[in-house]
């Protein structure tokens, strides 16, 4: 009787635990934020660009001057999200940014001119 309690038991559970199938969400690489991006200049030393953005995940040996951030994100069970950022240094100093993600540019003002009508032609 005991072996037949504990083998409804068993099953009893295992097809509980088998409907509820949850999928947990999967984080990998460095986490940018828009807020990480708007922080950085050109001409920004490499000392304050690691502090601002943290370690790069790919640091290439023949190329020291680029460093390379890759966030990968997945909800359970759904599709794979990829961001990459590479920030690109020129004599120690940043030299520009590029990748999946841009910094914001503050809009910039210009004085107002006058339009400019074309010449007319010389007859």
């Amino acid at each position: 009787m005991q072996k037949l309690l504990i083998i409804i038991m068993c099953s009893a559970s295992f097809l509980l635990t088998s409907c509820a199938i949850y999928k947990i969400d999967v984080q990998q690489g460095n986490v940018v934020t828009q807020e990480m991006l708007d922080q950085l200049a050109v001409g920004m030393p490499m000392s304050k660009v690691r502090f601002i953005m943290g370690t790069p995940i790919i640091v290439d040996v023949f190329h020291q001057q680029r460093w390379d951030y890759v966030y990968n994100f997945q909800a359970g069970g759904g599709e794979r999200e990829q961001r990459r950022i590479s920030l690109f240094f020129n004599k120690g100093n940043l030299a520009r940014i590029g990748g999946d993600i841009a910094p914001k540019i503050a809009p910039t003002t210009t004085p107002s001119a006058k339009p400019v009508l074309p010449e007319e032609p010389i007859l």
